[in-house]
């Protein structure tokens, strides 16, 4: 009675199974198959048809077809392979379809087909919210979906568009999400080139890892390479701002290196992919200190890199809280990957027309101090995005300054003190 009751469950379990199972002669006829199966191919064992008659012939299934042809003809004892397939209706499948082949009295193949549609759909969803190697940290290992993390060293990339809180005002919200879109699809490929992963997009700017959740021992180069190539993809995004009649878009990149703390960060009901610690608080820091053009790195990131960089300029800050200043080099290239748009370049400058003068105030991060400043401007390049600065008023390297001028207003941030004033770079559109 046992043995006929353990018979009763398989029989139970293969037909209420949701894997397609079919058995199969050594000619290929379908000797069985479970309700899994006869929904999945529109037919039964008692069609008394080979196997491979049962699926359309349409190209998308050739490799489903071949697994079945293969296994028969070359007398396979397994055979495996995962493959789309399209019913009758039209409709396509991914299968993992598996086989194995039983000699006994009679010579015959099992197959188990899995349906791996619903997650692979789920997957391609999550990838499209988070980074592919996310989703596939999350989806396909053991600590994907538990709290906590671990200590890595990384690189961290952070870019940002300068002004653009201004100019997000200024535009139609139709038209700044399909700019913005088109910036960061062009973006996202080039980081997903040099294995970065995109922790998250915040606002217009991009926060990035390289070396988590997939170990990279060259992390550091790849996140440089990876910002040069962003700055100068930038000519491609204004080339096409200019055709759909966008403004020109400018990007500040800063990297940073270093140990920092990765996993899942949240509740059990709410979690996401997060990187924290020193090092990060560190790129933001810095990639606040850059403008339109400028790619920074740290000296944690430079004693990293084995290529031959091309620094344009060499400087130091205090970080917040920091007891000694932090070397910062600009970057214009690395190895053999120059940065065609880089700060670096020659500003041609003419002379100013309007002498007339202009207030400005101190900014405190985004906040304006209601201190007003006087000067004017001495010379102006010819691409309108520097200025020189003529003012009683002491002011430090990078700091950022709001502009006004007949009712008009403009951001700049000072780029260093020369001998005439001060060089300012334009962070807005002139006013």
């Amino acid at each position: 009675m046992s043995q006929d009751l353990s018979t009763n469950k398989i029989s139970f379990i293969i037909k209420n199974t949701d894997d397609a199972i079919c058995i199969i002669s050594s000619s290929g006829n379908l000797l069985f198959t479970n309700p899994a199966a006869e929904e999945l191919f529109g037919i039964s064992a008692e069609n008394n048809m080979k196997i491979w008659k049962a699926i359309p012939y349409v190209s998308t299934n050739d490799d489903l077809l071949q697994i079945f042809i293969d296994a028969v003809s070359q007398k396979m004892n397994s055979h495996e392979g995962i493959v789309d397939y399209t019913n009758n209706d039209g409709n396509v499948f991914n299968l993992h379809v598996r086989m194995k082949h039983f000699e006994d009295e009679l010579s015959v193949y099992l197959i188990v087909i899995t349906n791996l549609t619903q997650l692979f759909k789920v997957k391609s969803a999550f990838s499209r919210y988070t980074s592919p190697d996310i989703a596939e940290y999350v989806l396909s290992t053991p600590d994907g979906q538990k709290r906590g993390g671990k200590q890595k060293n990384v690189s961290i990339l952070m870019s940002d568009l300068r002004g653009f809180t201004a100019l997000s005002t200024q535009m139609p919200s139709d038209d700044l999400i399909v700019m913005l879109n088109h910036y960061f699809e062009i973006m996202s490929a080039i980081i997903d080139k040099y294995h970065g992963t995109i922790i998250e997009f915040l606002g217009d700017g991009i926060f990035v890892v390289f070396g988590a959740p997939k170990d990279y021992s060259d992390h550091a180069s790849l996140a440089l390479k990876c910002a040069v190539e962003m700055e100068n993809a930038m000519t491609q995004v204004n080339e096409w701002n200019k055709e759909m009649i966008y403004p020109e878009l400018e990007m500040g990149i800063a990297i940073n290196s270093g140990l920092v703390v990765v996993g899942n960060i949240g509740s059990e009901k709410k979690m996401k992919y997060g990187c924290m610690g020193e090092t990060v608080n560190i790129a933001g820091r810095v990639e606040s200190l850059t403008v339109g053009g400028q790619i920074y790195i740290t000296e944690h990131t430079k004693k990293l890199i084995p290529e031959k960089l091309n620094i344009s300029l060499e400087s130091s800050f205090l970080p917040k809280g920091a007891k000694k200043e932090l070397n910062i080099y600009e970057i214009a290239g690395i190895g053999d990957m120059n940065y065609e748009n880089a700060m670096s370049k020659v500003i041609e400058w003419t002379d100013a027309t309007d002498t007339e003068g202009i207030s400005f105030f101190k900014l405190d991060g985004k906040v304006v101090v209601e201190k007003e400043y006087k000067g004017n401007f001495s010379k102006i390049s010819k691409d309108k995005k520097y200025a020189i600065l003529l003012t009683d008023t002491d002011l430090e390297d990078r700091q950022n300054i709001m502009i006004s001028k007949n009712d008009n207003t403009s951001y700049a941030k000072i780029v260093k003190k020369e001998s005439e004033g001060y060089r300012i770079r334009f962070t807005t559109k002139m006013g």
